[in-house]
């Protein structure tokens, strides 16, 4: 992505193109995925049939029955087909994250000290949350 003719400040240009390499990257990261799955290249942790049976029932029941972990336990089958698949989103869902550590160094650098702290509690509240220590909603 070329530098738009703008005034937008350097750092947020940069958080911008962050933003949308990463998203063209998960993507594609997600239909590569995708495919290794559908076409049977990577085997499943959970077979068709058995997601076909547990479709109409509470996923509890799904994840007790198939012994699939909750949490960040995804990433322990990702040498599965259907596991592997969560890694695109995952990149989709941290690229915030990713995104704001060149921020704050951007904001160190011009000695703006205000905007580098606020970056940098952005990277910290976000990776807390994502870190699954504090639980709410459906978890």
């Amino acid at each position: 992505m070329n530098k738009p003719d703008t005034n937008a400040p350097a750092e947020q240009i940069a958080y911008a193109n962050i933003l949308f390499y990463g998203c063209w990257s998960g993507l594609a990261l997600m239909l590569v995925t995708y495919l290794l799955y559908v076409t049977g290249i990577m085997d499943p942790y959970v077979s068709m049939d058995n997601v076909i049976k547990y479709w109409g029932l509470p996923v509890g029941q799904y994840l007790a029955d198939n012994n699939v972990p909750t949490g960040w336990g995804w990433a322990t089958l990702l040498s599965n087909g259907d596991f592997l698949n969560f890694l695109g989103i995952a990149l989709l869902g941290g690229l915030t994250i990713v995104a704001y550590i060149p921020v704050t160094l951007a904001y160190l650098k011009k000695k703006d000290f205000v905007f580098a702290i606020i970056a940098f509690l952005e990277v910290l509240v976000l990776c807390f949350a994502a870190s699954g220590i504090v639980g709410g909603g459906a978890h």
